[in-house]
Order: C-alpha cells, then structure tokens, then sequence
C-alpha cells in the first residue's frame, strides 16, 4: 500500500481544496495585500499613540496595543493553503478584502470562502 503523498497528482488531505499555481499567486496578492494595509492601520495608530504619551503608564499601554494587535495579526494571517479558505472568509467578512481580490479562484473555493464571511456575519448579528 503506498502513503498518499507518494502518488504525485493527489493531496494528502482529501478535503482540502488543491491551489493551482494561478489560484497561489491570486491568494498571495490578496493575503499580502490585506496583511499591508491592516499593518499599516497598525503603524498609523502606533504614531497616534506615541505622539500623545506624557507618562509610563501611556507607554505601557502602547506596548499592550502592540503585543495584542501582534497577536491578533499571527492568529488572523495563516499563511497556509490548507487555511486559506478561513483565513479568506474571516478578511472579506471584516472588509479587508473584497471579492474582486480573490478574482480568478474557481467557484468551489468562492462559494466557501463566501459562505464562511456569511456565517461570521450572522454570528455577530
């Protein structure tokens, strides 16, 4: 009996979906792209922060918000294509991304994704 990663054209989890090498470099661009502009969000806020800090206590307080977004980022951008679909959900969900970002991934991976940032939408309804 061969394991199922010695047969070179099949995946090893069987309900995971397979990203062709043009549905990789769509996820890249829109995980890069998200990831950039929530950092920068990061970043404006920091100099916000630190623009007004008069005492320790300010300053532990930027480092708090520093170590929790982090920490917040870590656990959100899961670079791993078996966690795209969750990680793509959560995004369009939040607005990070929009639809047209992930233009070009077939319809199976959308219509996931899709249903995913419903759910996590009516979740918090």
């Amino acid at each position: 009996m061969t394991s199922p990663s010695a047969t070179q054209d099949s995946y090893p989890y069987q309900n995971e979906p397979v990203w062709s090498k043009s549905e990789k470099a769509i996820a890249r661009k829109a995980f890069d792209a998200a990831l950039g502009r929530e950092l920068h969000e990061v970043i404006q806020e920091t100099k916000r922060m630190a623009n007004v800090i008069q005492t320790s206590s300010d300053l532990w307080d930027l480092e708090r918000y520093l170590t929790e977004r982090r920490k917040q980022i870590d656990r959100k951008y899961d670079y791993r294509y078996s966690q795209f679909t969750l990680v793509f959900g959560r995004l369009l969900y939040e607005n990070r991304l929009s639809e047209e970002d992930l233009r070009g991934l077939r319809e199976d991976k959308m219509k996931s994704i899709r249903s995913l940032a419903k759910f996590l939408g009516e979740r918090a309804a």
